[in-house]
């Protein structure tokens, strides 16, 4: 697709959609192990089995990893998910 094509796409209310933008934060914990927050991932924000162990990976060399970006209302239900396999999870 060309630059031409995407810009005739875009509906002009980039700026509107970008406030509501939040991201979920998977923060480390030293505790779960990569197999169970890998399958965790995949399961709930419905990663693929690479994307879920690049942000198992990066959780755990960095502190944390955005694993999702979305509206707060898209999000909150995938955070409370993730909490409830014991895994730490905000939303910024």
């Amino acid at each position: 697709m060309t630059s031409r094509e995407t810009k005739r796409q875009s509906t002009g209310s980039y700026s509107s959609d970008s406030a509501e933008d939040n991201y979920l934060i998977l923060h480390n914990d030293d505790v779960h192990s990569f197999e169970y927050v890998t399958h965790a991932l995949i399961e709930i924000c419905e990663h693929t089995f690479e994307q879920a162990s690049q942000c198992t990976l990066i959780t755990h060399y960095k502190g944390k990893c955005d694993v999702k970006k979305g509206g707060f209302k898209a999000l909150k239900p995938l955070k409370e998910a993730l909490i409830e396999r014991k895994l730490n999870a905000t939303i910024d």
